[in-house]
Order: structure tokens, then sequence, then C-alpha cells
């Protein structure tokens, strides 16, 4: 892959064969970040299991002190009193088989988040095809299949995010924008590794964290060293 002059440029401040302190790995993210405008920090979390198995699955939601300086779109599929709360609350859309409807035939994901009541999943199911491979099908441990839409819908506008792990069981999460500067950085970081090193499973065997890396949106990655993170 061919990369650009700014980011060869970002890359030489970085030491690719050293493990950085979480302080100091997100410090040199935020000045390997150089493009114009407000860069994600991403964290990559690589942990030591095998996502094919049931009894190996990470994966929950946890709310970043700081949230993740993104305006996150909320969609609820609900109904009656429910549908009313989740207005109130400050959903986006919210609605029942007119928005399965509207999402199969036209095509239609302006939202990043899909939170259903229980009653509806149903409906919900109809959608599993397209909403599965782009993360955004509600989900019980995720918090978004609920009754408490109120709560589901502030808390994932405060900064509320769901980890989990992909195909080479890595969780890949925002933890921020460059410019919240590296103490929220630090303190949101915190949080996921947090929730995530107390979603280890049982059956997890070995080294549970295998590398933990950060990174912006055009930046090269930062290597932490997992004891520290640990720690």
């Amino acid at each position: 892959m061919k990369r650009g002059k700014k980011y060869l440029e970002s890359a030489k401040l970085v030491d690719r064969n050293k493990l950085y302190e979480p302080t100091e790995a997100l410090e040199l993210v935020q000045k390997a970040a150089t493009a114009k405008f407000d860069e994600t920090v991403e964290a990559h979390i690589r942990l030591g299991v095998d996502s094919r198995h049931a009894d190996q699955q990470v994966r929950g939601a946890v709310v970043l002190p700081h949230g993740t300086g993104k305006t996150v779109r909320v969609l609820v599929f609900a109904k009656g009193e429910k549908a009313t709360e989740a207005e109130q609350a400050g959903a986006d859309y919210v609605g029942a088989e007119d928005l399965v409807t509207k999402i199969q035939k036209d095509n239609w994901f302006e939202f990043d988040v899909v939170v259903a009541t229980p009653d509806m999943m149903g409906v919900v199911g109809r959608l599993g095809r397209v909403l599965g491979p782009k993360g955004l099908m509600p989900n019980p441990k995720a918090g978004t299949v609920t009754m408490d839409v109120a709560k589901a819908i502030v808390d994932i506008k405060a900064g509320k995010i769901e980890y989990r792990l992909d195909k080479t069981n890595i969780i890949h999460c925002p933890i921020g924008k460059v410019s919240f500067g590296t103490e929220k950085l630090l303190e949101n970081f915190r949080t996921l590794a947090d929730a995530v090193i107390k979603a280890k499973p049982a059956a997890a065997k070995g080294q549970y964290l295998r590398s933990v890396v950060v990174t912006s949106t055009m930046g090269p990655g930062v290597k932490i060293n997992q004891q520290k993170v640990l720690d």
C-alpha cells in the first residue's frame, strides 16, 4: 500500500519496535495527526481468544467519560408509549414496520445506532441480513434491546460505544478526537480497556491482551505496552 508524504513524515515520529506507555502513545498519536480535519483516535485491541467459539466471544458496551466527539444518530423501533419516550429522550428516528420498509426499499441508512424494545425484535429480525453485516443489529448485551429506551438513548448520545471482536479477534473502537487532548483521551482509553479486561471469557487461555495499538484516522499506529494497560 502506497503511503502519502504526510503519513511517511508522521511515521518517522514512531519507533515501530517500541512498546509505549499509554500516555506517551496518545501524545504521539496527536503529534502524528496532520490532517486538516479533527481526526478520530481509535484503539485496536487484539485478544488471545478464538471468536469462532461462542464461549470465547467478547462483546459489550461502555460509556466513555468524554464521549467520542461524534454526533450519533439513533434510530428506535418502538410503539405506543415507548415510541413517545424515545422521541422525548432525543431519538433521531422512531418507528416500526414503516422504518423496515424504508430501509429495505430505499436502502436508507442515515443512522449510527439502532435501539429496539424486545417486543419489536420480531419486526427488526427481518432486517438481520442488512443490519447484521454493518454491526447495527440491536443486541441485549450492548443494551440496545431494552424497555428503557430513554436511558439507552441518553447513554448513546453521551458517548456509549459498543465493543466486539471481529473475525481476526481484534476490537476496534473510537476513543475520541485529536482535539480532546491527552488527559481526556487517556481517560476514555482506560475506560474501554478496563471494560474489555473485565469481559475476559472464562474459556480464554494464555495471554489475554496480545497487542494494543492506538492510531488517528490518517496517522500511523502506535503500540502500547500491554502490561501497562493491565497495571
